[in-house]
């Protein structure tokens, strides 16, 4: 292969950005790209008041409400190194969404709140990152604000996720007596000082060494002695660095900083530049491919409608898993069995679109999607023919029955829910015996209704009702030529069909679950369906 093709890949680094909301993950994302240079003022998620919001929250309901509900895809250069961010929703009612993105990505940023540390609320989230072990980045965010003190919070991410912790750097006090960190490795001490929130690239920072005299007046003597105790106790009792242990995704190096005045931002980035590594082999069926294999490879972690209202597009976005995507040459769809060439490839920033004529390994694109792709679908030269490993869906948790109001806007309220599911959102299905004419929607979390309702009734013109069912689990019936209307005991269920036609059971609770199964001999179920 070409030396070049092999430097292109090399330099590429693609990670996502994981948090809870308002831990500052889209406020660190930007600061990133204010580095990169991709763009020059940094925009806040709050400051509805100017209008001006963050560049990764495009849809209007993220701008509302100051969350994050779906992934973006964001590209840049920075110090010689190509390097694609995926932002994640940052509510636990998306962790399904979040989970997808994290299939495409090869390490994770974990933003948290000095403040809060690791909230319950989206444990779910995080411990999503250990299962895929990839390597996980701890920013500890907001030491301007109160913080909570850092050994504790070290402590809580290695009780409650189960991955060890190496600071890379400490902090010195926190909120009004925040002096700056302290660098373990270079021993030296870059001091805060506040700046305004605007474009600034960083706040100004003044560096001191452990042992130079003005140290000890420029933090006060309390903090001077504190940081002397915790230099002395976290080289004899924390855990040391360790790259293969973060690579496994094991150990979590740890940073503490302030995405809003940028403070610790670019330590961080160069830090973490260094510690990860270029794009990762991926499992197919044929194998592991390496992503300096010549030939084109990569896989739909995602899909988007509507991102340009005007157009009402698709997009799926692909990661490109080897060799060089190039626009002019055709390439094989594996499920459907179909060579095409992809339409329009773009790179995209938020809802800002550039078309590219190529990509390496590492990178994320958006391709038009003609309506044939799915989540997890593979897409490769013509004639190398194999498909990488599958995207598992979570369980619906939470059901409703969906009502369009309007019965003369039936086909577009099919189309609005067909493509919604279709992205991911959402798990459609229809009602047993009455078919397409009751249509039930199952999520993972209830946020997700909320956002369906607003994406029918504001992209496809839709006004709807959603009355909420009193089931909480749901199971596949192995057996997909099983007659539902024959089962005894089955009053307590709902009985529906996934879009494959497959029949389905909702459940109340594990109580009714085993009690069916009791009093029909024979009967099997799967929690999940692998179509």
């Amino acid at each position: 292969m070409s030396e070049d093709l092999r430097k292109e890949i090399e330099r590429r680094r693609t990670f996502a950005i994981i948090s809870h909301p308002d831990a500052g993950k889209t406020t660190l994302t930007e600061k990133f790209l204010l580095y990169g240079g991709a763009i020059n003022t940094a925009g806040s998620v709050k400051g509805k008041a100017n209008s001006k919001y963050a560049v990764s929250d495009w849809m209007g309901i993220e701008k509302e409400r100051g969350i994050s509900v779906t992934s973006s895809a964001l590209q840049f250069d920075y110090d010689g190194y190509c390097i694609n961010i995926l932002d994640t929703p940052g509510h636990q009612d998306f962790s399904e969404d979040t989970y997808r993105t994290l299939m495409a990505a090869d390490s994770a940023v974990m933003v948290i709140d000095a403040s809060k540390g690791v909230e319950a609320q989206t444990i779910k989230l995080f411990k999503v990152c250990v299962m895929r072990h990839i390597p996980i980045f701890t920013f500890i965010n907001k030491m301007d604000l109160e913080a909570r003190d850092p050994y504790e919070l070290l402590e809580e991410i290695e009780n409650v996720l189960g991955i060890k912790t190496c600071p890379i750097n400490w902090p010195i006090g926190s909120g009004k007596r925040f002096k700056g960190v302290y660098d373990r490795d270079t021993k030296k001490i870059s001091m805060f000082k506040a700046v305004s929130v605007g474009g600034a690239k960083g706040a100004a920072e003044t560096e001191y060494g452990l042992d130079d005299d003005g140290l000890k007046e420029a933090i006060t003597e309390e903090l001077y002695d504190q940081l002397m105790e915790d230099t002395e106790l976290l080289d004899g009792a924390s855990e040391p660095f360790d790259q293969e242990l973060v690579d496994q995704g094991e150990l979590s190096p740890v940073f503490f900083g302030s995405a809003l005045t940028t403070f610790g931002v670019e330590t961080f980035l160069e830090h973490f530049l260094k510690m990860t590594e270029s794009p990762l082999p991926r499992q197919s069926d044929a194998g592991l491919i390496s992503p300096v294999d010549e030939a084109f490879s990569g896989f739909i972690f995602k899909i988007q409608a509507n991102m340009n209202k005007a157009h009402h597009d698709r997009i799926a976005f692909m990661r490109i898993c080897s060799g060089k995507f190039d626009a002019n040459k055709d390439v094989y769809h594996v499920q459907s069995g179909r060579k095409m060439k992809l339409s329009r490839p773009q790179q995209i920033m938020a809802q800002d679109r550039k078309v590219i004529d190529e990509a390496y390994a590492g990178d994320v694109i958006g391709v038009f999607d003609p309506g044939i792709f799915s989540i997890g679908d593979t897409l490769c030269m013509p004639g190398k023919k194999f498909a990488y490993e599958g995207i598992p869906t979570f369980a619906p948790e939470h059901f409703c029955r969906l009502v369009p109001l309007d019965s003369m806007k039936r086909k577009q309220f099919m189309k609005g829910v067909t493509q919604i599911a279709q992205e991911g959102a959402i798990q459609m299905f229809q009602d047993y015996n009455l078919g397409m004419s009751e249509i039930v929607v199952g999520v993972v979390g209830v946020l997700q209704f909320d956002v369906l309702k607003y994406r029918l009734e504001n992209e496809y013109s839709c006004d709807v009702r959603l009355e909420p069912l009193p089931y909480n689990y749901i199971r596949w019936v192995k057996d997909p030529s099983t007659d539902l209307n024959s089962l005894s005991r089955i009053s307590d269920c709902k009985k529906v069909k996934d879009m494959n036609d497959n029949p389905l059971l909702l459940f109340a609770n594990e109580w009714s679950i085993r009690i069916i199964q009791e009093h029909n001999e024979g009967l099997e179920f799967e929690e999940f369906k692998k179509n």
